[in-house]
């Protein structure tokens, strides 16, 4: 059995890595900028096949309440925030650079967590969240090619990934599974990045993208839709199989494993400066893994 979470572990570890490396090549290499038919087609063939999974028996999902669903909503809401700002933002910004300010996220679920529940100050996790705080106000000082525009994303993107995580702990009494809450996620995220996308103007734009017909664009885009169905499989299976606490230690490890494979991929301008936040920045999120093994944060 011990052996098998491990094997869980580096599939996920895998499949994480070459999602965020898929996504990067085809946003940033390919510059196909359409957060909105992205994220759109993304999550429609998302829907798909875990649609199709469910009827095929291969997942476990029962049919979804109503009540259920439009309690989950604001969550659902959070999580287009989320994807749509991300893609944004890791178009525009390295992927070390992306995890340091996405770190950050952790500030933003403790700020909401005391606020709403006056936690008592634990020490060694104060320290943590100054930690990841510290490096993420200080990067754009310190990034070599800072671009305003993809910062800007990355806060909201870092806001709404810090209050989906405290939305997704509180509202455990719906009931609903993770990959319930997802197929609701994923239907909402097609209905509204849908009627979205001619308003934003990425309908007509990606009619005119230099790479609409390449063999290298159609390959990344179908790969990313199927690494990001994967990838929730495999963080499905890997939460069942183990603690709360090993979880996040493999979703740790394989984000610094991005890290430190993306500059062999993709071309990375880093300075010593903006080299120590990120350290800081992981170090603080390891010292914070440590100091909250118990909360479900």
């Amino acid at each position: 059995m011990h052996w098998r979470s491990h094997i869980s572990g580096l599939a996920f570890s895998f499949i994480f890595v070459v999602s965020y490396f898929t996504n990067k090549f085809v946003l940033s290499v390919l510059k196909f900028t359409f957060p909105t038919l992205f994220q759109g087609w993304q999550t429609f063939i998302g829907a798909i096949l875990l649609l199709l999974s469910g009827k095929l028996g291969w997942v476990e999902m029962n049919p979804i309440p109503r009540a259920a669903a439009l309690s989950w909503l604001p969550g659902s809401l959070l999580f287009v925030g989320n994807i749509y700002a991300g893609s944004r933002a890791l178009s525009r910004i390295d992927i070390p650079f992306f995890f340091t300010l996405q770190n950050s996220s952790h500030v933003v679920s403790y700020i909401i967590a005391c606020a709403f529940h006056r936690e008592k100050k634990q020490w060694l996790k104060v320290i943590s969240i100054f930690l990841l705080l510290l490096p993420a106000v200080n990067l754009p000082l310190c990034d070599p090619q800072f671009d305003q525009s993809g910062y800007l994303w990355a806060l909201l993107h870092l806001c709404c990934v810090g209050a989906y995580r405290v939305f997704k702990v509180q509202h455990k009494s719906t009931n609903l599974s993770d990959i319930e809450q997802q197929c609701i996620n994923y239907l909402f995220s097609v209905l509204l990045l849908g009627l979205a996308a001619h308003p934003t103007g990425d309908f007509t734009g990606v009619l005119e993208f230099p790479s609409l017909h390449s063999h290298s664009f159609h390959c990344g885009c179908c790969a990313s839709a199927l690494l990001g169905f994967l990838l929730l499989l495999s963080t499905v299976r890997l939460k069942r199989g183990l603690s709360l606490e090993h979880f996040r230690v493999w979703a740790f490890l394989s984000k610094v494993t991005a890290v430190f494979l993306s500059p062999l991929v993709f071309y990375t301008d880093i300075n010593s400066m903006s080299l120590l936040c990120v350290i800081v920045s992981h170090v603080g999120e390891a010292l914070l893994l440590y100091s909250d093994r118990d909360s479900p944060l």
